[in-house]
């Protein structure tokens, strides 16, 4: 069922939410910027699939048969912007802008694994590897990072918890075992004695936290091997006060394992001095042969293939920006108000002040 934000009734604009919890976060991020800056309403749409949504993109096209029946149905009047994110959305917003006679404007975030000129505007980061093309927007960080008012609370919460622990306060962030990497007891060992050195140059303690990647054996292997004031959480399904907000309103560094994109962004969107933790992946991005190249870049172009994703093009991007490994990192970038500018010139209206909307938030 779709949920109405009452802020301005043009143009009307559709949010479709997927399952997959990153892509629903920015896509809400960015509905909430288009509200607060251009003062456009948006609805929500839960969308559901059939066993039918494992078909390859491009032989499904602009159709919506692989929506599930007891979805809540899609109706007109069609929306003049429809928002989705990552590949199984994609057909139902291509479908939604044929219902409209070619009217609705696309945008989609992450990666469509459909031809990209069928989209109006597509916006992703460097680890999907989308190619380049007129109607792509690269951002340097995903366009979810906390909110402000979200890390204030829970750092007020965890204060007094932590006040214990001797200052400065350096958060270590841990993921775990992925498609590209595997943090097994060794790498956990290995970043215990990279986190000791931190804090220990500064005479601080650690502020540490796994994730629901983490395996049991390397948060043993980690905390058993950190030699410092800490404290350490560990991950758990029925968690109600998970820390992590906390730690990111409250250390003064962060240490951040590089098997993924979204603690380095979130770390790095605190403005804070933010060290990455790496370690060679299972599998590395083979680099291919120049004759081949264009064959793989009009595959990837067309929907027929998705490259694997590429943390380290990710971390690099982050680093050449001066958010990430230096001591007095860069402010973060203005993503979100970059991508408020373009949709509002997709629109046909005047695009704000870049530096109205702030930074990527």
């Amino acid at each position: 069922m779709s949920a109405e934000h009452h802020v301005a009734s043009v143009p009307r604009v559709w949010v479709l939410l997927g399952e997959g919890a990153g892509g629903n976060a920015q896509m809400l991020a960015l509905a909430e910027a288009l509200a607060k800056t251009l003062g456009w309403s948006y609805q929500t749409h839960q969308l559901r699939w059939n066993t039918l949504n494992h078909l390859p993109n491009p032989l499904i096209g602009a159709r919506a048969f692989t929506l599930a029946r007891d979805a809540a149905p899609l109706e007109p009047p069609w929306p003049d912007l429809v928002i989705a994110a990552s590949r199984r959305s994609a057909p139902i917003a291509r479908w939604i802008k044929r219902c409209s006679g070619g009217r609705t404007r696309l945008v989609h975030l992450l990666h469509t694994q459909m031809s990209l000129h069928t989209f109006d505007l597509v916006i992703t980061t460097a680890q999907f590897r989308v190619p380049d093309a007129p109607n792509v927007l690269r951002t340097t960080l995903p366009l979810n990072v906390i909110s402000p008012e979200r890390l204030a609370e829970a750092g007020q919460r965890w204060a007094r918890r932590l006040a214990h622990l001797p200052r400065p306060w350096t958060a270590v962030l841990v993921g775990g075992d992925s498609s590209s990497h595997r943090l097994d007891t060794a790498v956990a060992r290995r970043l215990a004695d990279r986190a000791n050195t931190l804090a220990r140059a500064e005479h601080g303690s650690l502020l540490v936290t796994t994730s629901k990647r983490t395996r049991q054996t390397a948060a043993d292997a980690l905390a058993e091997r950190l030699a410092l004031p800490y404290y350490c959480h560990r991950w758990c399904a029925d968690d109600t006060d998970n820390p992590y907000p906390a730690f990111l309103a409250l250390a003064d560094r962060f240490l951040v394992t590089a098997d993924s994109a979204s603690m380095p962004a979130e770390a790095a969107a605190t403005g804070r001095p933010v060290s990455l933790f790496e370690w060679p992946a299972k599998r590395a991005p083979r680099s291919l042969p120049a004759m081949v190249k264009p064959i793989h870049r009009a595959l990837v172009y067309e929907g027929w293939h998705k490259p694997r994703r590429d943390f380290t093009a990710f971390h690099q991007g982050l680093r050449e920006a001066g958010l990430i490994d230096t001591a007095r990192p860069a402010a973060p970038p203005a993503d979100m108000a970059r991508a408020v500018a373009a949709i509002s010139r997709l629109m046909g209206r005047r695009p704000p002040d870049v530096s109205s909307t702030g930074p990527a938030s």
